[in-house]
């Protein structure tokens, strides 16, 4: 895979064959899989309706874990994946992950692009021929990012009702990387189910694994603990 030169060169140093895509666990052996809202349920009991108290743990998780992770010094990359037909014709609505959630105007100048191929072999060949991957990068820090709606956006992809949401230019919600250049660690919030942690060597991560060890999902708690000891 290309990256734009500053983000490449970052990669191929601290992330050698890594593809920023989803499933980082299963690409990098230091990594952590949080589940969010264990033991609640997104909709109320006996009802279609949504259940306030899933999601507002599922937000205090997300931006724990946020917080915990990125310091107001640390730099950042804010990478996002869209996936789409190659025939631009065929697309529909804009991106606005980066206008609607960096503050700054000047920084956004800054904001990078490559076209890269699809990232998912398990679609169909023929679709996958016509499809290819979109990528946005900026270097920023935390101040610069509305991160809160950023976050919440992510979590309430898959619920029409709730805002804010994500924009989805061809019908498939884009993936939002978060890249901590200075601690050499990602995080990927897929959606509200939960989240992926990687970082260069276990010793980046084992602070965050210690205060949330509760929230990690169990298939993986006795591996960690083996490796982490």
């Amino acid at each position: 895979m290309k990256y734009t030169s500053e983000l490449k060169e970052f990669m191929n140093t601290t992330f050698p064959g890594l593809v920023i895509k989803p499933s980082l666990f299963n690409q990098w052996n230091s990594g952590i899989h949080f589940e969010f809202g264990k033991g609640l349920y997104q909709l109320k009991e006996e009802s279609d309706e949504l259940n306030p108290a899933y999601f507002q743990t599922v937000y205090y998780q997300a931006a724990s874990l946020f917080n915990e992770i990125f310091s107001d010094i640390d730099e950042i990359f804010v990478v996002t994946n869209v996936y789409h037909y190659k025939d631009a014709k065929r697309r529909s609505r804009k991106l606005k992950v980066y206008s609607h959630h960096i503050k700054n105007k000047d920084i956004r100048f800054h904001l990078k692009q490559e076209t890269l191929p699809y990232m998912f072999e398990d679609e169909e060949e023929a679709e996958a021929e016509e499809m290819c991957t979109t990528q946005f990068s900026l270097k920023c820090r935390k101040q610069d990012i509305r991160y809160h709606a950023l976050i919440k956006a992510i979590c309430n992809q898959d619920f029409p009702s709730l805002k804010p949401r994500l924009h989805h230019p061809n019908g498939d919600y884009p993936n939002v990387f978060f890249i901590n250049v200075t601690k050499n660690v990602i995080l990927f919030i897929y959606d509200d189910r939960g989240c992926e942690v990687i970082a260069s060597d276990d010793g980046q991560i084992r602070k965050l694994y210690d205060k949330y060890a509760e929230w990690v999902e169990e298939c993986c708690r006795e591996e960690k603990e083996s490796r982490m000891d």
